[in-house]
């Protein structure tokens, strides 16, 4: 199968950084998409930010010019560099990709990692 493994995650103060990487591994014969979703205590899980395969990249409105994600293919990995981090920040961020597997080449499978705790506090 497909593991996601998220790292960086911790306690900032505001206005500073901090820097999530995740990495794929097992059956993997590409990925299409990957990238970050965020859940809120009382919120929905939203997207942070996602990089297709052709280079096109989402990123949701509260973090556009203060998060940068970047992918990297040869090491199937994606991180997202988060600058001047808010108290509205605050989540557990969630590695997403979409794959397509050794296991079924045809067709293209979600994938999550277990969450990393970002806490942005004073």
């Amino acid at each position: 199968q497909v593991h996601l493994v998220e790292s960086g995650g911790g306690l900032v103060q505001p206005g500073g950084s901090l820097r999530l990487s995740c990495a794929a591994s097992g059956n993997i014969s590409d990925i299409l998409v990957m990238g970050w979703f965020y859940h809120a205590p009382g919120k929905q899980r939203d997207v942070v930010a996602l990089t297709a395969k052709n280079g096109n990249t989402n990123y949701g409105s509260s973090v556009k010019g203060r998060f940068t994600i970047t992918r990297d293919d040869a090491k199937n990995t994606v991180s997202l560099q988060m600058n001047n981090l808010e108290p509205e920040d605050t989540a557990v961020y969630y590695c997403h990709a979409v794959i397509q597997t050794t296991l079924r080449p045809q067709g293209a499978d979600s994938f999550w990692g277990q969450g990393t705790q970002v806490t942005v506090s004073s």
